[in-house]
């Protein structure tokens, strides 16, 4: 079992708290991102489950046991770093066997555990060269395949992915994923791409940032990725997941009805949302939210806004329409198919779908999305 525990647990750097609060569960087996923006601690956290940092306050435990004071060579992890950190003077073999000779492992289970993980990378052709003769993505797979001859309990990575070009991050991205569903072993992976969180996580973790991580703890949001997708806790988790990210709408609560809030606005529109904002009260300053996706054009007058065209970005698959609404600094975007029309200069009509609509308080925590689907039934806005 390889399990991990975190209970309360928090760093500190002199007077810097880095780690506030974390409660986290990862269970046997599971792969879970840390996420969020440079500076929030998650490369940070992961030092803390390998032992490279010392925990300020707090409980950790892997596979039931207590590390708070358990080196790293103890603790069943292996870790893969941004940089390859490779011997350049060796050849694969030795890269990857080196720790075990270290460990005076014996040779014969040294060299059985090399091609067994080389077989596992789709190396084995590879073994007896430098790493000088390996291109990026070969280097980063021998430095995974370094940790995988340890047979950990638990894999770490340190944003692994880095330092490879587009179409070698999406191929690598693939061969994680494999490996985690080949080897069954528990992984954590730290990165600031959400599109690597989005499609390699079983669990997302989303730091915080800035004063929010003594606020409210160091974890914005835990949860499958899709649920952070759809059900945000709070807008910094609405802005950071989604990519373009969900638009924004200031506006004030004019009324709520039968859980349909009604929010006014800076141009002065008013538009309904499938929420319940019962706990606020009319006249509170809100923040009405929306993906791209969810945005579309036409709908004539019922739940929508007026905008003019700003930019078009034409993406080939889809084209993301940057638009101006009266008395907003932030774009309105909207996800179109790839052969849109529209030029800069154009007035359009954004359409709300209501039951898609997000909406948070002045605070940023999001209120209670309804879960049916009322678009069809609820009454054009006079």
């Amino acid at each position: 079992m390889a399990d991990i525990r975190m209970r309360s647990v928090c760093k500190s750097f002199k007077d810097v708290r880095v780690i506030e609060r974390v409660n986290l569960d990862i269970e046997d087996g599971e792969f879970a991102v840390f996420v969020g923006p440079s500076g929030c601690g998650k490369s940070t956290l992961l030092r803390l489950v390998a032992g490279l940092e010392d925990i300020t306050a707090g409980e950790m435990t892997i596979g039931g046991k207590k590390v708070n004071n358990v080196p790293p060579s103890q603790r069943g992890v292996a870790m893969v770093f941004q940089s390859y950190a490779l011997y350049p003077h060796m050849t694969i073999f030795d890269n990857m066997a080196f720790g075990l000779k270290l460990a005076k492992e014996d040779s014969g289970e040294i060299k059985e555990r090399v091609h067994w993980a080389a077989k596992i990378l789709q190396m084995e052709h590879l073994l007896e060269r430098l790493p000088k003769e390996l291109s990026g993505g070969q280097r980063q797979r021998v430095a995974i395949g370094r940790a995988i001859v340890r047979k950990p309990g638990v894999f770490l990575f340190d944003e692994p992915l880095s330092n490879l070009d587009a179409a070698l991050r999406v191929q690598t991205r693939i061969e994680i994923s494999k490996l985690h569903h080949d080897l069954g072993a528990s992984m954590i992976y730290v990165t600031h791409d959400q599109v690597e969180a989005m499609t390699l996580a079983d669990k997302i973790v989303l730091l915080n940032a800035g004063k929010a991580v003594i606020e409210d703890g160091s974890v914005a949001q835990i949860g499958p990725p899709l649920e952070l997708y759809h059900h945000p806790v709070n807008q910094f988790v609405a802005g950071f997941i989604g990519s373009p990210k969900m638009n924004f709408l200031p506006g004030q609560l004019a009324s709520i009805e039968n859980s349909i809030a009604a929010v006014t606005l800076s141009d002065g529109t008013t538009v309904r949302a499938a929420i319940d904002a019962s706990s606020a009260k009319p006249g509170a300053a809100v923040t009405l939210g929306i993906r791209p996706e969810h945005v579309t054009l036409g709908g004539g007058d019922n739940n929508s806004v007026q905008a003019e065209v700003a930019y078009v970005e034409h993406l080939g698959e889809s084209s993301f329409i940057y638009t101006q609404v009266t008395g907003m600094t932030h774009h309105v975007i909207v996800r179109q198919e790839g052969d849109t029309t529209a030029k800069m200069g154009d007035r359009l009509t954004l359409a709300l779908a209501p039951q898609h609509c997000h909406l948070f308080d002045e605070r940023g925590r999001a209120f209670r999305r309804r879960i049916e689907a009322v678009a069809e039934t609820m009454p054009v806005l006079q």
